[in-house]
């Protein structure tokens, strides 16, 4: 009986939800704890996801069908971000050509790097393809994959990656460099790593969050026309 329940549950979508919030809430609970970068909460409950599944043989399929549940609410939850932006839209304002050198130079770095790396360690083009838009939200990331030939599955692999990255380096780097302009640290951080990077740029101040949120919205945007005109560029579109 009590088999049959499980075998059930594990069917519901109720399933995939409770272990992604359960999963993510130890990981909250660890990062405000510890306060170190490394144990992000997305990182912490994905690993512990990964390995709940692992462990007791559950399918993806199984699991991502309540996950697809939270994965809708994604854009909505992006869309949010833009509250801080207009708490700060003088500052935007005053500094609008800046701001979107920024991001315009963010993106193209992002892409070329992963194409000339790419070239440099002779990787198929379909990966190539799927990891040029990484540095994107999901949902976009996702749209442009499919239509330059890539796989979706790995370019959001990579845009998780990036942004657990982004989260856990990003302010690191920025002290390294000596970048202590609020709005350029926000706008790095957002371009580079999009809505998990902006987490925690939200975290060092509300103007790094409101341009790092600006960001993500341009850099979007940006990324859908940059990636083909790249391509074309590097000689991998005819």
């Amino acid at each position: 009986m009590k088999i049959e329940f499980l075998n059930e549950f594990l069917n519901t979508p109720l399933f995939g939800i409770l272990l992604s919030l359960i999963s993510f809430q130890i990981g909250t609970l660890l990062y405000k704890k510890t306060r170190l970068s490394i144990l992000n909460p997305l990182l912490v409950a994905s690993i512990l996801v990964i390995t709940f599944l692992l462990y007791f043989g559950v399918d993806f399929e199984t699991y991502n069908r309540g996950g697809d549940y939270i994965s809708f609410f994604l854009g909505p939850a992006t869309v949010v971000l833009a509250v801080p932006l207009y708490r700060k839209i003088r500052l935007l304002k005053s500094n609008a050509l800046p701001i979107l050198a920024g991001i315009i130079v963010g993106c193209t770095a992002g892409i070329s790097s992963i194409l000339m790396l790419s070239n440099l360690l002779g990787l198929d083009e379909v990966i190539s393809r799927s990891l040029a838009p990484k540095s994107v939200t999901t949902p976009i990331g996702i749209e442009i994959s499919k239509q330059i030939g890539g796989l979706p599955a790995l370019t959001v692999a990579a845009i998780v990656f990036t942004g657990i990255a982004g989260a856990i380096l990003g302010p690191f780097i920025c002290r390294c460099f000596r970048i202590k302009d609020k709005v350029a640290v926000g706008v790095a951080i957002g371009t580079a790593s999009h809505a998990l990077g902006t987490t925690r740029a939200i975290e060092l101040g509300e103007t790094e969050g409101a341009m790092s949120g600006l960001a993500i919205g341009i850099a979007g945007l940006l990324t859908v026309f940059l990636v083909p005109l790249l391509f074309y560029i590097f000689g991998l579109i005819s």
